[in-house]
């Protein structure tokens, strides 16, 4: 992968959850979808540079693959993020990553959500 290619469009695995209000649903409501958490890894500097055109492209692309990101959260080096996506399988998850250049360490289907109260 060339370094420019992951330099435009990593910044955009940051966009926590101003980023999930520009999403395009991710599907047509026929197919079901999970949620899941998605780790990955990237080199210093990479997430820096986010815009809503690489954001609109990553979108874009999520859709064809009926992938909705969510919300993602990054470590304080912005070398490690930790994104929630909607999606109708971990296989439909890991296409949309690849086809948008960005990594993908693992990937943990959460349908359980615990909250403090």
């Amino acid at each position: 992968m060339r370094y420019t290619t992951f330099a435009v469009l990593v910044p955009l695995v940051f966009a926590a959850q101003a980023f999930a209000a520009d999403a395009p649903a991710g599907g047509t409501g026929k197919v079901p979808m999970h949620r899941y958490m998605i780790e990955r890894t990237f080199p210093a500097g990479a997430l820096e540079g986010l815009n809503t055109q690489a954001k609109k492209k990553i979108n874009a692309t999520n859709a064809e693959h009926h992938v909705r990101w969510v919300m993602s959260y990054a470590n304080a080096e912005k070398t490690r993020t930790f994104c929630v996506y909607e999606a109708p399988s971990e296989a439909a998850v890991r296409d949309a990553a690849k086809a948008n250049n960005i990594p993908v360490d693992s990937v943990t289907e959460v349908p359980v959500t615990l909250t403090p109260r």
